[in-house]
């Protein structure tokens, strides 16, 4: 099959102003616990684009920790590449796709550190091996060879044997402050249903958007 010829036309759900929640973070937790119904081991992974101050993007996978009136919240290593264009352009958009239930939900704003407090409260219920892994991986940066990675592992898996493993200095949360955030829902010959909430002063503008 060509890549011309690959196409899924989309019929399961429709999305009307009339039945969501005027509050985007009580809309989005409707739908993810949907989305956990179906995949509940990856409901939470989302697409986080940030970019360079002069405009280079970036995109990876990362996983959703927390979502609250106050945003959305990952953690990462400070010094990848993510968390170092972060600090420097401190705005990033994250997206949802959910394609069992033909949706997906983009969140955009500005980004904060989350607190150190918030920080260890997650780290500390973290596998003892991705604790190690914290440690040993240096984030985005180019090293000799698999062989490396693993003795890095193998030095602080050894050094922190039989102690609680500390959280590192270069490692923690941040969260996205939404001012914008879309409901895409898939229908029939590409007339998707997409609603976008809008931060308006405090309160939340919901508009419907043309496919």
């Amino acid at each position: 099959m060509s890549l011309p010829d690959i196409r899924r036309d989309y019929a399961r759900h429709a999305l009307d102003e009339k039945d969501v929640d005027p509050d985007p973070i009580r809309q989005f937790e409707r739908w993810f616990a949907d989305a956990l119904a179906i995949d509940a081991l990856e409901a939470n992974a989302a697409t986080l684009a940030t970019a360079t101050p002069d405009g280079r993007p970036s995109a990876r996978i990362v996983l959703l920790k927390g979502c609250d009136p106050r945003g959305f919240t990952f953690f990462t290593n400070y010094e990848s590449r993510k968390g170092r264009e972060l600090a420097a352009n401190p705005r990033a958009s994250m997206l949802f796709f959910w394609k069992d239930l033909e949706r997906q939900v983009a969140v955009e704003g500005p980004v904060e550190r989350v607190s150190a407090e918030e920080s260890e409260e997650y780290f500390r219920v973290r596998p003892e091996a991705s604790q190690v892994g914290a440690w040993a991986s240096k984030q985005s940066r180019a090293i000799p060879d698999r062989e490396h990675l693993e003795a890095l592992f193998r030095e602080y898996e050894a050094k922190f044997a039989g102690a609680p493993i500390p959280r590192p200095a270069h490692w923690g949360g941040f969260r996205i402050l939404p001012e914008t955030v879309e409901f895409w829902q898939g229908r029939p010959s590409r007339l998707h249903d997409r609603l976008r909430y809008r931060k308006d002063g405090g309160a939340w503008t919901i508009e419907r958007l043309s496919p």
